[in-house]
């Protein structure tokens, strides 16, 4: 008989036990969860870097070719060459079909922050630069039109 009450005390965790448990995972879900809670932001973020890398060198390629810049970023994705591009006043000027030698991109991505075009500069003196079309800062407390 003596035997028995001994199983039966060693079958399951005290509530002190489990209590303990609970508070430890607890501090730990406490610590992980802020680290990922803005991870879809920063991960946005790390996406519009790296287009607006992508769309810059675009335009600086089509630069390369034409000696002009593209009058839209539409241009950059167009498969035949445009008519006219625009030199660093933001003139229109006539491209030689022959310079040009895109598309430069398949398509032209959105601001996957703001969901929003590009905003790109066709006066001077900003020709040709592009710009995330997204307002206030990002995580790092810069501003998202300073990118």
């Amino acid at each position: 008989m003596l035997m028995g009450k001994i199983r039966l005390g060693l079958r399951g965790f005290t509530l002190v036990e489990l209590l303990i448990v609970i508070v430890i995972i607890a501090v730990l879900a406490a610590i992980a969860i802020p680290k990922f809670s803005n991870s879809n932001q920063r991960s946005r973020e790390s996406s519009l870097k790296g287009d607006l890398k992508i769309v810059r060198d675009a335009v600086q390629n089509y630069y390369t070719d034409t000696t002009y810049y593209p009058a839209s970023l539409a241009d950059l994705a167009a498969t035949s060459a445009p008519a006219t591009g625009l030199d660093s006043t933001g003139a229109s000027q006539t491209i030689t079909a022959a310079n040009w030698h895109g598309p430069y991109l398949q398509s032209v991505p959105t601001d996957p922050v703001s969901q929003a075009a590009f905003t790109y500069s066709t006066s001077s003196p900003t020709v040709g630069t592009v710009t995330s079309s997204a307002t206030g800062n990002a995580s790092d407390g810069t501003a998202y039109s300073s990118w």
